[in-house]
């Protein structure tokens, strides 16, 4: 098959993290499960997307903030980490401006948090946007939950004895995505350029491409190392190799799908077809295999 990628994926790396306990809640109170890190960063998981903190001398500093309903628990899981009353981040950087990912941004800026994001992310939350793919609108987003510093390529900022780079990866998932790199601690938090195991859900209302989210997949394998901790976006704790396995099923899909439409096959006739039993397990999750199929042929389309 043609390889759609524009670089080659890196050689498949060695098992190394374990997975993540699943999140808990009740229909009333919900609650957030934690798991550590290399110090000092803690993987907090609830409902939306993956929270990695990192909590220590400088305080604390989130990336996401998952959906605004769990911003209490988020606390509650945070000053338990810190020690009451210290729970507050001093920064919340938000991968992209997802409300499973930036819902908690009003309940920690009103207590002073500084929100950190790209410039794409300020001017979507600022202003009306309309999910098509979701079929659903999404009103501006109130003052305090706006990103305060914003950046066009990359953000670096020293904190808890470590620094931490905030790079910018564009036309992947949306067009405001950014990845977080723990350099001391070797742990990175993809946001949504990863969903373990299952067909990702690019948002190409938000300026995202199946062609872009590819070649940003495999520019951080490029970067990362066997011992790199992999955090997703949604899914347990992860590895090189499990980002490995998802730029091959991303790749081997994709490159089907545009075969099949230069063969002369309609939408529905590929996703009649189906994309073969290899990877039937990969759309269990948001996006079936039928979704992922008519994304990557409007992607080509666009």
């Amino acid at each position: 098959m043609r390889n759609i990628l524009s670089a080659p994926c890196a050689t498949l790396a060695a098992v190394l993290a374990a997975a993540s306990p699943a999140f808990a809640e009740t229909a009333s109170t919900p609650e957030v499960a934690m798991s550590k890190l290399p110090a000092p960063l803690h993987l907090l998981q609830g409902k939306g997307g993956n929270v990695v903190a990192s909590v220590g001398e400088d305080g604390v500093l989130i990336v996401d903030d998952d959906y605004t309903e769990y911003a209490p628990a988020y606390d509650r899981a945070l000053n338990g980490l810190a020690g009451e009353g210290e729970g507050t981040p001093r920064f919340v950087i938000n991968t992209h401006w997802h409300f499973d990912h930036t819902g908690g941004n009003t309940y920690w800026g009103e207590r002073g948090a500084v929100i950190v994001a790209h410039d794409n992310v300020y001017r979507r939350m600022s202003t009306r946007q309309e999910m098509k793919a979701l079929d659903r609108v999404i009103e501006p987003s109130p003052r305090p939950a706006l990103p305060v510093v914003t950046y066009g390529d990359s953000v670096a900022l020293r904190f808890n004895g470590g620094a931490v780079e905030v790079q910018h990866y564009p036309r992947g998932h949306t067009d405001g995505d950014s990845v977080v790199y723990f350099v001391e601690q070797n742990v990175v938090h993809m946001g949504d350029h990863f969903f373990k195991d299952r067909f990702p859900f690019i948002d190409l209302g938000s300026g995202g491409s199946v062609r872009g989210y590819l070649n940003n997949v495999t520019a951080v394998l490029q970067r990362i190392d066997n011992d790199t901790v992999v955090v997703p976006g949604h899914g347990s704790l992860a590895n090189k190799a499990d980002l490995e396995r998802y730029a091959g099923m991303l790749e081997a899909t994709a490159t089907l799908v545009v075969e099949r439409l230069e063969d002369g096959a309609s939408v529905d006739d590929i996703v009649a077809r189906g994309l073969g039993q290899r990877w039937s397990s990969w759309g269990a999750g948001f996006i079936d295999e039928a979704t992922w199929i008519r994304t990557v042929a409007s992607s080509v389309k666009k």
